[in-house]
Parts: structure tokens; sequence; C-alpha cells
């Protein structure tokens, strides 16, 4: 099994280590893939230090699962020619998300639509993956008619630039700028570029794979996706409407039963979902359940879960995994 992590020196590529080395993926060859400027640099995994290699030579190695975490020019470009050579794909970009060739994966839903001829895996987008972690047994009882959604989103979800911004103003230092405005102690409603639309683009790509994730177009959905100066993790307030009625227990209960998903919900002890206490775990956090008193067959959620973690690395290396496991590659 030879396994390549593309984009390795970025924040979720290093994430993506992280998450092979705790999880004891078996592979035995390992290959770091970066840009042009990063190769030769040296990353030390499990004691062990791997010299940094490029694009093409990768591709003539041909491994048999590359996970790309490089942006989606890169995954436009050189995806095709992985996948050319034998290799299957798991890419973490918007590049194939919405294609209609090419599947978009959270493991616990949609594994068992892969197949061993799918040679590029669309990794969902974060915010989107904690979201559905959490819906998609809801839904599948009760039928989802309606969600609104509201994020409050960790900087280190635009990367480590966006981290240093923060952290330069919050010390007082001049630095590089990866937001139009000061981020520190301020929120910005304003994730990805504005559509003709009015929305975001990350507003609509929640819309969008959300209904194909969970294979539903029926689904409405509406998001305002927005950045605040936290570290850890992304954070939605999500309304729901059913179909049909629920009780808070079924709720409990169904949740409970949901692979990845933990609820924190126990409001007379403070307990609820945050980002702090979601930094580097790989569950969904779900918590302040409640119905919405406003109208009939609607719940109020609170949705935590690390943007890094399931909502890129960890979700990656579980279709990895379910990859292996299913003997889908080879």
């Amino acid at each position: 099994m030879k396994l390549a992590v593309v984009g390795a020196t970025g924040l979720v590529g290093q994430e993506v280590l992280a998450v092979l080395n705790e999880r004891h993926v078996e592979f035995d060859e390992l290959y770091l893939v970066a840009s042009a400027r990063s190769i030769g640099k040296e990353i030390e995994f499990k004691g062990k230090k791997y010299k940094v290699i490029g694009l093409e030579e990768a591709v003539g190695i041909a491994p048999d699962i590359a996970i790309f975490s490089a942006g989606g020019g890169t995954s436009l470009e050189w995806a095709p020619k992985f996948a050319e050579a034998g290799t299957t794909v798991i890419d973490n970009s918007s590049a194939w998300r919405m294609s209609p060739d090419h599947k978009l994966i959270v493991p616990e839903i949609n594994g068992k639509s892969l197949e061993n001829n799918d040679r590029i895996i669309a990794n969902p987008n974060c915010s989107t993956i904690q979201m559905v972690l959490a819906l998609a047994p809801l839904h599948e009882a009760f039928g989802i008619k309606r969600i609104v959604v509201s994020t409050y989103q960790s900087v280190t979800g635009t990367g480590k630039a966006a981290v240093d911004q923060m952290m330069n103003e919050r010390a007082g230092k001049e630095g590089e700028k990866v937001y139009p405005h000061t981020i520190d102690l301020n929120v910005l409603p304003h994730i990805d570029v504005f559509l003709d639309n009015g929305y975001t683009k990350e507003e609509m790509k929640m819309v969008n794979e959300t209904k194909k994730i969970l294979n539903d177009n029926s689904v409405s959905v509406t998001a305002t996706a927005v950045r605040l100066p936290v570290m850890g993790g992304h954070s939605e307030a999500v309304n729901v409407e059913f179909h049909k009625d629920f009780t808070l227990e079924e709720v409990y209960r169904l949740l409970n039963e949901m692979p990845g998903v933990e609820i924190q919900d126990d409001v007379a002890n403070n307990v609820y979902p945050m980002p702090l206490n979601a930094h580097r775990k790989d569950e969904v956090f779900v918590g302040r359940l409640r119905r919405d008193e406003s109208q009939p067959n609607t719940l109020n959620m609170w949705i935590v879960a690390d943007n890094l973690r399931k909502g890129a690395a960890t979700n990656a290396v579980q279709i990895a995994e379910f990859l292996m496991a299913n003997k889908l590659v080879y």
C-alpha cells in the first residue's frame, strides 16, 4: 500500500499526518508531496524523516491512494493525472464536489456508495460535514423540509496566514492581511467570494453539498457563513424543519446512535459544545437541543467540530480507511 499526502506542508496536510498516526493507519510506503518551493524539505513522521517530493515525481510513483489538500487549482490539474496512473485521489478542495461524475463522501452517511472505479473522491466542505453528520439520522427518521444555518467559523479555516493575521493584530504587530478587515475582536459575515445572488461561495457550498450528500434535492437550505476570531473549530446554529413530528427523546436516541456524533447537552451545568473543547478531536459535538416554539416540527441545534479534523483531515483519512477495508484500492 503506497500512500501519498499532497499538500503535506499545509495546515490540513499536517493534520492528515497527525490523524494517520493517531488512527494507526497501515501502509507500506509514504510519500509527502508539496509545491516546488517545498521540494527537499524534511518532515518527520513516526520518528522517520521524509523528504518532500514534487507532484511530477509523485505521479510517476503511482501511489494507491493520494490525499489531496493543496487547493482547487492543483486538484483540477493534477488529480486526473494521478487517477490516470491508477491512484485513488481523495480531494479536500471544492474542485470536484459538485461534479455529477464524482462522489461527495462522508463515510458514516454514504461511504457504501463507493466503488473501485471511483478514482477521484471529493471531501465535502468542513461546515457541511459537521452539519450533515448530525442531520443524517434525523432526516432518515423525520424527513427534512428546510434548514436555516448560521455558522461561526474559526480562522483556521482560512489557513496559517489567517491565524498569523489574528495573532499579529492581537499583539499589535504589522503583518500580512488575508481578510479585508481586522479579524481580532471582530466578526466578518464574509467567507469566500460573493456571488451574483448576494450569498457567498461558502454559503452556497453548504446549500448544494447538503442536498448531494443526503441525496435529496427537495431539502431546502439557506445559510449565513460568518468568520470569528476563534481557534479550535467551527460552530453552527441550525434550525431544521421536518415533515414529521418528533420528540426530543427520539432526537437524543438517534444522535446517540450515530457514529461520530457526541451529545453535550446539560445546560443546568453549563455543558454545551464549544470550539475550545472540540479542538483536536474527531467527533461532531451537538447540544442546545430544543424545539422551535414558533412553528411545528422544527428543532434548534448547536453543532461544533474541529474544522481541520472531521471537517477535513479526519474525514479524508476515514475515506481512505473505508477504501482499504473494503478492498476498493489495490
